[in-house]
């Protein structure tokens, strides 16, 4: 079912991709048709980049080139302007720019230093200027302060300004009448995973910041660049020196043509009277006419010459120019040039001899010497046929603007549907089964989350048919397993918690029971605590302190608080009238002794546990804030929070309740003294929060005071 609607769906987008073909096309032959100096050719590429993004804009402009290059060949080599104005169309599009007018005309600058700017390097080093800014670029280049290639540069970018703002408004009215809802639609999609928005697929700054190196999209991206640019180097390396060589043999086969003629129409027996009567010879000037026309019938020959090699140089015969250079007199001597010297022997005896290029005083030359034989077959001159290498660089250079231009527009493609597919198909589903895994990471406090996350990632169905698909598998096997046994440690966890409960509660029971009018002491303290620890994490006091596992840990452990009483005698415990100094003194070790047996305790069982409080509590909840308690007399923060929480609960449910030597206070008084002791006695903010939660203290006194 997924895969059928991805297929609409992409359908769709590359008909959308065809319809912003046809209108660059058709706008453009608008333009052509009414001779505007606009190309008008890159409205579709935008809007469907817009709409739809990298990939598509890419495809739009990039086809575009190509079928306007089957009518105009050198169009092919201006696809990279159009790719690289789709790439920035999407991504301004993508930041918002174009929601603005401010945005609007910055983009349409922006896409005239492409159109413009690339454009025309494009041309120049193609050696084929366009004329749309060639009567601005004279001017600029005629200030004297531009030369001709920065006034040609400016010109350009200046003309395609204009074009840029109209294609841009021609774009925007068609982006303004179609709903922003259907832009999905040109969206192409390759999902290997139930599809999910593209926020969710998006990295945060923090998973960014978890990157230590570089992310997968990066080094994939790189490796591609940098594969095919090795490749596209060698490639291009290799065709300029097939091109060249091409080039060269072809024109020495020129120059060899033309110089074999020339010495068809030398006769060899007269070359003697030729250098000593020049003109005046017979058959002279008609032989250099002659020659004059075979130099004139070649468009690459630049420089026709009859020389007698001799040990003092070249003596000239015949110096066939062009009409702008005069040539050298007859019999005029000219001295070998160094790259002449190794063939010297071979010209002195009258041998042919390879063809030379050289760089000398007449410029870049390609030489061709063919012998002139007299009817006795002795070698009495050569003709010389120089071709201009200059030309040849030009050649060469254009060759290479050319094969870059359309180089770089192909790259570009290639990389956005690389980083398209590699998104689709590696980096969206390992980032979904990163994303996913990493909830499993930090193990949930609920058992219910647990499933949830188990079900979230059960639900991404990555269907790539290779490892990663495989290692999802496994991956969901592997949580589901851990789910499972969190869900058996959890019932193990809850029947030990149980059971500790329990064994706390019998604990205290048996302490409880020797004090002959506590009266449900230890369930009405619990209650207290539980009530204030879940007051100040309300109130957000105490923060660091008061995690889960404290506020559990406390509450949990508050029935043990007097479990040091069971070492006090009867008599001192049960008096039912007023301790003496003495027997107070016994009363108060219940907080020492209790520590001891909580810390035998925690010894036994080893580890973090719930113990700990339990101790603190025992220990220290008949400690005051001012340090006026016992038995260490700490003051303050000092003092455990377990313990400063027990010292509120402790005194108002003795206060509440009734004694054999005092009868309960009633509630307005318990909670003025307890107010009274705020910041000496007690916390401040435990009795704070105690105070504001009287709704529920009263609902604990109505169930274990029946008088109240």
């Amino acid at each position: 079912m997924l895969d059928k609607i991805l297929r609409k769906q992409n359908m769709t987008a590359l008909l959308i991709c065809v319809a912003g073909i046809v209108f660059n096309i058709l706008l453009n032959s608008v333009a052509k048709v009414l001779e505007l100096p606009f190309y008008f050719d890159s409205s579709g590429t935008f809007i469907v980049a817009v709409m739809g993004g990298y990939l598509p804009g890419i495809i739009t402009g990039f086809v575009t080139n190509i079928i306007k290059g089957i009518f105009n060949l050198d169009s092919l080599y201006y696809g990279v302007v159009s790719v690289l104005i789709a790439v920035c169309a999407a991504y301004m599009s993508r930041r918002g720019w174009l929601k603005k007018i401010k945005g609007i005309l910055a983009a349409a600058f922006v896409f005239a230093l492409i159109g413009g700017g690339i454009g025309s390097l494009i041309s120049w080093f193609m050696a084929a200027p366009t004329s749309n800014g060639e009567w601005l670029s004279g001017r600029l280049n005629a200030t004297g302060y531009f030369n001709p290639f920065i006034s040609y540069i400016i010109s350009n970018i200046i003309m395609d300004l204009p074009d840029k703002l109209i294609t841009m408004l021609l774009a925007m009215t068609v982006l303004r009448i179609v709903p922003e809802k259907c832009y999905p639609y040109s969206k192409l999609t390759a999902w290997m995973q139930n599809p999910v928005s593209m926020d969710k697929m998006t990295d945060t700054k923090e998973q960014k910041e978890s990157i230590r190196i570089m992310s997968v999209r990066t080094k994939l991206l790189l490796a591609l660049g940098v594969s095919l640019i090795v490749s596209a180097v060698l490639a291009i390396a290799i065709s300029m020196a097939l091109h060249n060589n091409s080039i060269i043999r072809e024109r020495t086969e020129v120059a060899q043509g033309t110089a074999r003629i020339a010495a068809d129409v030398i006769d060899g027996d007269k070359v003697d009277e030729y250098l000593e009567k020049s003109n005046d010879a017979d058959g002279y000037n008609e032989t250099e006419a002659i020659l004059g026309d075979i130099l004139s019938a070649s468009e690459i020959i630049q420089y026709l010459y009859v020389y007698r090699i001799e040990e003092d140089g070249c003596h000239v015969v015949f110096d066939i120019d062009t009409m702008e250079v005069e040539g050298e007199e007859t019999g005029t001597i000219i001295p070998f040039d160094e790259e002449f010297t190794d063939y010297l022997p071979e010209l002195l005896n009258g041998e042919k001899i390879d063809p030379i290029i050289s760089k000398d005083q007449y410029g870049y030359l390609l030489t061709v010497y063919q012998p002139v034989y007299d009817s006795e077959g002795r070698t009495v001159c050569y003709v010389g046929a120089d071709v201009d290498m200059v030309q040849l660089t030009m050649d060469s250079r254009i060759f290479l603007a050319k094969i870059i231009s359309a180089f770089m527009g192909f790259f570009i493609l290639i990389c956005a549907f690389v980083v398209w597919l590699v998104d689709y198909h590696i980096i969206y589903p390992v980032s979904a089964i990163t994303r996913n895994v990493n909830a499993f990471s930090y193990l949930s406090d609920s058992q219910e989350e647990l499933d949830a996350d188990l079900k979230a990632f059960r639900s991404i169905d990555i269907h790539t048919g290779d490892e990663i698909e495989k290692m999802y598998h496994s991956l969901c096997q592997m949580t589901s397993n851990q789910t499972e046994q969190m869900r058996g440690i959890r019932r193990l966890s809850d029947s030990t918690a149980k059971m500790q409960d329990g064994l706390i509660i019998t604990m205290a029971d048996m302490v409880e029971n020797r004090d002959s009018d506590t009266g449900a002491h230890i369930q009405k303290t619990a209650a207290y605590v539980k009530i204030i620890v879940e007051g100040l994490k309300e109130k957000g006091y105490y923060t660091e302190k008061l995690t889960p596992k404290f506020m559990s840990d406390t509450v949990r452990s508050a029935p043990l608080h007097d479990v040091g009483k069971i070492n006090i005698p009867d008599e001192v415990l049960n008096k039912p009238g007023k301790l003496t100094d003495e027997e107070f003194e016994i009363m108060k070790t219940h907080t020492t002794a209790g520590k001891r047996i909580m810390e035998r305790a925690i010894n036994t069982v080893k580890g973090d546990n719930y113990l700990k409080e339990a101790r603190n509590m025992a220990a220290y909840h008949h400690e005051r804030w001012d340090g006026k308690g016992y038995p260490d007399g700490l003051h303050g923060e000092v003092i455990p929070l377990s313990a400063r929480i027990m010292a509120v609960a402790d005194v108002f449910d003795a206060l509440t309740s009734p004694r054999i030597y005092k009868p309960a206070f009633p509630l307005e008084k318990a909670l003025s003294i307890i107010e009274e002791g705020k910041g000496t006695q007690f916390d401040a903010k435990c009795v704070e929060v105690f105070m504001d939660s009287l709704e529920e203290v009263k609902v604990i006194l109505r169930k274990y005071n029946k008088s109240v």
